[in-house]
């Protein structure tokens, strides 16, 4: 299913996919503006966010979709805004990086995330206690081999699911929907 699709109301696994799998995410400070923009949409109550991770190259989240955000979907808003900061932070400090996000669209000099994110509608509990162990593995992978376990993986919400502590303020456990 494309984003577009995605409907009010409704929960999801989306992944979103860096253009041409670039690893900028690897940087922290990428890392950081995706949690913060996620803690934002969170606070205007746009959107609940049930698990996350962050990898190099492309993230996951289950996360559900509460209101628009004016005329726009809370999953555009959030691509437009982390595209901007992350631009932004090209243009300061990575200058070098740019060419790899230049494109010739009649709407933008700049593409950050590929076209066409997945989103799965989570409709039922087994269906979304897959994806979170999946989330949550990811990092655990042999081509990632970020962490030794899930839970140390600090770009994720497995440790808010082992030890009950959300170290980034804007988790709600998935029991709380389902």
């Amino acid at each position: 299913m494309r984003n577009s699709r995605m409907l009010i109301g409704e929960t999801y696994f989306w992944t979103s996919a860096i253009k041409d799998w670039k690893k900028i995410l690897a940087k922290e400070e990428f890392k950081a503006l995706i949690i913060d923009c996620l803690k934002e949409l969170v606070e205007k109550q746009l959107i609940k966010v049930y698990a996350f991770v962050v990898m190099p190259n492309h993230l996951h989240l289950i996360w559900e979709m509460l209101g628009m955000n004016k005329k726009e979907m809370p999953h555009a808003t959030f691509n437009k805004k982390t595209s901007h900061l992350i631009i932004r932070n090209l243009k300061l400090n990575y200058p070098h990086l740019l060419h790899y996000f230049t494109v010739a669209e009649t709407d933008r000099s700049f593409r950050i995330w590929q076209r066409d994110a997945l989103a799965i509608l989570m409709d039922n509990v087994t269906k979304l206690e897959q994806k979170i162990d999946y989330i949550h593995l990811n990092p655990l992978q042999e081509r990632w081999n970020l962490a030794n376990s899930p839970e140390t993986y600090y770009w994720s919400s497995a440790s808010f699911y082992e030890k009950g502590v959300d170290e980034f303020g804007f988790l709600t456990h998935y029991r709380d929907r389902f």
